[in-house]
C-alpha cells in the first residue's frame, strides 16, 4: 500500500502539466489564508474574541468564510454570498424554464452564462451581508460608531474581498486541481485544526477520557462512512446495437451506465447550513433595532430557529429535500435516455426512449433515497450528541468533517484523472 502511495506521488510530481497544476493550486490556498489575516480597521480584539466564544452561529459562518470572519479580515465573508447566490440560481430554475435549459442542455456555454448570473447576483448579497455583519459588530462594540462614509467603505472592501475569494476559487477550478470554491472553504476546515488540536491538548481532562474515545470512534465512522457512500454505484447494464457499415460489422458492445448512491456529494450540506444561517443572520441583525415590536419578534423567530430539536429536525430534512433537488437539477434521466437513444444505446431488457427514461428516473429515486437519509444522518448525529454529551464543539467539528472528507475525496478521484489522462 505504501509503494502504491510512492508511485502515485511519483506520478503526480513527475509530471509537469499536473505538478503546475497542483502547486498553483496550494499557492492560491495559501493566498486566500493570508489575506483572511488582515482585518479591516478599528476592531476590538478582545470583544472579536469574546463574541465568538461559545457561538455556534458565528463559527459555522466562519466556516464558509474560509476562516475570515474570525478575525474580521477584509475577506470576511469568504465565498459565502456567491454559495447563497448559486442556491437562489438553482431554485429559479424550477420555475424558470429558460434557466433550466441554459444549465443543463446548452453545455459549457450555458453553463458560464448561469454561472456569471450567479456572479451578478453575489454582488447585492455581499452588499447586504457586508452591511449586517458591520452594523451587528457596532452594535456588540467590536468595531467603533462608523460614519456613513466609513461603513460605505468597509462594505465596498468586504465586498470586493468575497468577490475575489470566488475569483480565486474559479482559477483554482479552471486552471489547478479540484473544484475551487470547495477547497478554499477545506482550506478554512484545516486552517483551525493546530489551534483546536492545542486546546483539547491543555484542557485534556483524564475523567473525559471515554468522551475522547468516543468521539474518536465517531470520527473514524464518519470518514469511513461518506468514503464507502461516495464510492458506492449502482451499474446499469448498456448495450450497443449491432450496425452493418460496408460488410462489416460494428457494435454489439456492452458497457454499463454507473449511477452513483450520492449524486450530489458534499454540496446539500452547503446548501442546507445556507439556509439555516441566513435568516439567523437576518433576526440576529434585528435583533438590536431601535423599535421594540421589531426586536421582540426578531428574538422569539430567533429563539424557535436556534432550539436543538427544531434546528435538527430542519437541518435533517433541508439536507434530505437537498440532496434530491440537486441531483434533480444536474442528472437529467430524459436527457440521458436520449443520448443512448442517438447513439445507438439501450439499456438491457428495456426499450429505449420513454420507457428508458422512467427506469432510469426509478433507479436514481431509490438511490438518491439511501444517500440523502445516509447524508442527513451524519449531518445531525453530531448536534444529537452534542445535546447528550454538552460538548459544543461536535455539532461545528462534525459539519467541518464531513465538508472536508467529501472535498478530499473529490480531490483524490480529481488528480487520479489528470493521472490517467496525462498517460493516455
Amino acid at each position: 500500500m505504501f509503494g502504491t502511495f510512492i508511485q502515485k506521488m511519483r506520478l503526480v510530481f513527475g509530471d509537469p502539466v499536473l505538478r503546475g497544476r497542483i502547486l498553483m493550486t496550494v499557492g492560491i490556498l495559501i493566498l486566500a489564508r493570508v489575506l483572511a489575516v488582515f482585518p479591516i480597521p478599528g476592531i476590538n480584539s478582545a470583544a472579536l474574541a469574546s463574541l465568538f466564544t461559545g457561538n455556534q452561529f458565528l463559527s459555522l459562518l466562519n466556516i464558509f468564510s474560509g476562516g475570515g470572519l474570525s478575525s474580521l479580515s477584509i475577506v470576511m465573508l469568504g465565498v459565502s454570498p456567491y454559495i447563497t447566490a448559486s442556491i437562489i440560481m438553482q431554485l429559479l430554475t424550477l420555475m424558470v424554464p429558460r434557466l433550466k435549459e441554459m444549465y443543463q442542455e446548452e453545455g459549457d456555454a450555458g453553463r458560464r452564462k448561469f454561472a456569471q448570473y450567479s456572479r451578478l447576483l453575489t454582488v447585492p448579497l455581499a452588499l447586504l451581508q457586508g452591511y449586517a455583519f458591520l452594523t451587528l459588530f457596532q452594535r456588540q462594540g467590536v468595531l467603533p460608531s462608523l460614519t456613513l462614509s466609513t461603513l460605505a467603505l468597509d462594505m465596498v472592501l468586504i465586498t470586493a474581498g468575497s468577490l475575489l475569494m470566488v475569483w480565486l476559487g474559479e482559477i483554482i477550478t479552471e486552471f489547478g486541481v479540484g473544484n475551487g470554491i470547495s477547497l478554499i472553504i477545506f482550506a478554512g476546515i484545516v486552517s483551525r485544526l493546530p489551534g483546536t488540536l492545542g486546546q483539547l491538548i491543555f484542557t485534556f481532562d483524564p475523567s473525559q477520557l471515554p468522551t475522547y474515545i468516543g468521539m474518536l470512534v465517531l470520527i473514524i465512522l464518519v470518514i469511513v462512512g461518506v468514503v464507502i457512500v461516495t464510492e458506492a454505484e449502482r451499474p446499469i447494464p448498456i448495450t450497443y446495437a449491432k450496425q452493418m457499415r460496408g460488410g462489416s460489422v460494428s457494435g454489439g458492445m456492452t458497457s454499463y451506465l454507473p449511477l452513483r448512491l450520492n449524486q450530489a456529494g458534499v454540496i446539500p450540506i452547503i446548501f442546507a447550513l445556507s439556509v439555516l444561517l441566513f435568516p439567523q443572520m437576518i433576526l440576529q441583525f434585528l435583533g438590536n433595532s431601535s423599535n421594540v415590536s421589531v426586536a421582540h419578534t426578531s428574538a422569539t423567530l430567533l429563539g424557535y430557529l436556534t432550539n436543538v430539536w427544531f434546528y435538527d429536525i430542519a437541518y435533517f430534512l433541508l439536507v434530505f429535500v437537498f440532496t434530491y433537488f440537486y441531483t434533480a437539477v444536474t442528472f437529467d434521466p430524459d436527457q440521458m435516455a436520449e443520448n443512448l437513444q442517438k447513439s445507438g444505446a439501450f439499456v438491457s431488457g428495456v426499450r429505449p426512449g420513454e420507457p428508458t427514461a422512467a427506469y432510469v428516473s426509478k433507479v436514481l429515486t431509490r438511490l438518491t433515497l439511501i444517500g440523502a437519509l445516509f447524508l442527513g444522518a451524519i449531518a445531525v448525529l453530531p448536534l444529537v450528541l452534542r445535546s447528550v454529551t454538552g460538548q459544543q464543539s461536535l455539532a461545528i467539528g462534525g459539519t467541518a468533517l464531513l465538508i472536508a472528507v467529501t472535498v478530499v475525496i473529490d480531490l483524490v478521484k480529481k488528480i487520479d484523472a489528470q493521472i490517467t489522462a496525462q498517460q493516455y
